[in-house]
């Protein structure tokens, strides 16, 4: 059978910023992807391949990434979740599932509370806490200040660490270094195929909000607790639909805790579900078993 054609469109935002996003049409149930940090929907393309042709799939370009515009500064995951539903409402979407992957997760959260009725099914992809990501400062050795969790965005961009060493790679295109550093916490065990992995440096390098989305993710707690810097929103009690929650067993982004902290906070409406030998991109490192979860989650 003929595999689905992949096109690019862009959609403009009553707010007055434009996404960019990918299109595989379907007769079947929709389902929305959205990204992390330092990537874009093209690091969907393998799963969007292998997603079952009955299903209408969209991977969108969060505002600041891949083909969107960044007109305005993301000051919140709020600010992307409005995105997100403007987003929709542009495409006419109105039921779908959305699968959200490490920042893409905190976002779908944010999205399936703010505006219920949207959202069917959520699928939380080695994501993001409900309590948020927090940001340490760095030591001068370069390891993370586990005392020194940084408050403000002047911080955040001050912050040798990640902050400038990653936005100085950006400036430079030095893919490189991007390599390097997703070798050394991302495609740990497996990596992308030559051509897929120069592809996905080029497109990390469209990024013009690194610092914008770390701090979105420190202050970022839909929880109803205080996560250390903000106190919780209690917005996560709002989740009434199914979650399925992935997380691979060495995942070195996301720990065991902040998994645990959203099926906390997600209650009895949440699964778990454990990707075995798999790290911050089961895509890359076993997408076999990534499908089955995910076909056998939204088929029910």
């Amino acid at each position: 059978m003929k595999t689905k054609e992949i096109q690019l469109k862009k959609a403009g935002l009553s707010n007055g910023e434009e996404l960019g996003y990918v299109e595989r049409e379907g007769t079947g149930e929709k389902v929305l992807l959205i990204h992390g940090n330092m990537t874009s929907s093209k690091h969907w393309d393998i799963l969007i391949e292998r997603m079952n042709s009955n299903y209408h799939v969209v991977a969108v370009d969060l505002r600041g990434f891949g083909h969107s515009t960044y007109n305005s500064r993301v000051r919140s995951i709020s600010d992307f979740s409005d995105d997100v539903k403007l987003f929709v409402d542009a495409i006419g979407w109105e039921e779908f599932a959305v699968i959200g992957w490490s920042t893409g997760g905190a976002v779908g959260m944010q999205f399936a509370a703010d505006y219920p009725g949207y959202c069917e099914k959520l699928i939380l992809l080695a994501s993001a806490s409900t309590r948020g990501y927090p940001f340490f400062g760095t030591k001068p050795s370069g390891e993370p200040d586990l005392e020194n969790r940084l408050k403000t965005i002047e911080g955040v961009e001050a912050d040798a660490g990640k902050t400038l060493a990653v936005q100085g790679a950006y400036d430079r295109g030095d893919k490189a270094f991007l390599k390097a550093m997703w070798n050394m916490l991302i495609y740990t065990h497996r990596q992308p195929s030559e051509e897929h992995y120069e592809e996905y440096l080029d497109d990390m390098l469209t990024q013009r909000n690194l610092a914008d989305v770390y701090q979105s993710l420190n202050l970022f707690n839909i929880s109803p607790v205080n996560n250390g810097l903000t106190d919780g929103t209690d917005q996560a009690k709002r989740i009434d639909i199914p979650v399925l929650v992935l997380r691979g067993d060495r995942d070195y982004v996301v720990n065991a805790r902040m998994t645990e902290e959203i099926m906390e906070d997600l209650g009895t409406n949440a699964v778990f579900k454990e990707l075995k030998d798999c790290g911050h991109s089961p895509l890359i490192d076993d997408l076999d078993q990534l499908m089955q979860e995910i076909h056998g989650f939204l088929a029910k």
